[in-house]
């Protein structure tokens, strides 16, 4: 859980766009070990980099505000996987605002698309749900 912080407060008093996208990424830092990314992976000289995002904001949130996240991967191939964030109001449960990212598995020395390795896969697999994205794909249609 993390709260709305001051700084996170644009001039209009609700949460600034750009803050949502901080809540999602300390969401993808939480999962990360679970689906064995972050420090090991990076350990062995592979990284996650996003390469698109969407958002849907769907209900304002203000200072001191209690947000949870709820993380999904909704698709992944060879190369790339498709995560959904949902942020939440963390006490009283209502819908916040909506993320979608597209990751590739990157050579961090080489920087340059690579292969997950197959553990990563197998958590993929465990992790993923049965829901279609909203907006994103795996493959640009």
């Amino acid at each position: 859980m993390v709260r709305v912080r001051q700084e996170w407060v644009d001039h209009y008093g609700h949460m600034n766009l750009a803050y949502y996208l901080v809540a999602f990424d300390l969401a993808t830092d939480a999962l990360w070990p679970a689906l064995h990314l972050g420090e090991g992976f990076r350990a062995r000289g592979l990284g996650t980099f996003a390469v698109e995002s969407w958002q849907a904001y769907l209900r304002e949130v203000m200072l001191d505000t209690p947000l949870s996240a709820e993380s999904a991967v909704l698709a992944y191939d060879n190369r790339r996987m498709l995560l959904r964030h949902r942020l939440y109001h963390a006490e009283e449960g209502w819908l916040s605002a909506e993320n979608e990212v597209l990751y590739l598995c990157v050579d961090l020395a080489a920087r340059r698309a690579s292969t997950w390795p197959e553990d990563v896969l197998a958590r993929f697999a465990a992790a993923k749900v049965d829901e279609a994205p909203k907006r994103l794909a795996l493959k640009r249609g």
